[in-house]
């Protein structure tokens, strides 16, 4: 059974930071892509950042400079570090994995709320 358990989330004022965590189960972590995706409130989901099996990282225009995404694969945990919030951050963010090689699939975690005040 597939789990993504996120963790990190909570409220925090414009400027603050957080670490989001995500933290697999059930796959063979080195082999999938790891995103994370976020969607406020009447929005739809929206692709945050990307890191490949090679460790190729993208990110959302948006967010470049403020965040980083990196995974530990011996951790079998991809993270994203959040900083200089801004209130329009304030959204649910979701963790997902796809695998690259073997078995497709496409997973998601349950979510974590971020919200930024201003």
């Amino acid at each position: 059974q597939v789990q993504l358990v996120e963790s990190g989330g909570g409220s925090v004022q414009a400027g603050g930071s957080l670490r989001l965590s995500c933290v697999a189960s059930g796959i063979i972590f080195v082999v999938n892509d790891m995103a994370w995706y976020r969607q406020a409130p009447g929005k739809q989901r929206e692709l945050v950042a990307t890191i490949k099996i090679d460790g190729g990282t993208n990110y959302v225009d948006s967010v470049k400079g403020r965040c980083t995404i990196s995974r530990d694969n011996a951790k079998k945990t991809v993270y994203l570090q959040m900083n200089s919030l801004k209130p329009e951050d304030t959204a649910v963010y979701f963790c997902n994995a796809q695998p690259r090689i073997g078995v497709k699939g496409n997973y998601w975690g349950q979510g974590t709320q971020v919200t930024v005040s201003s």
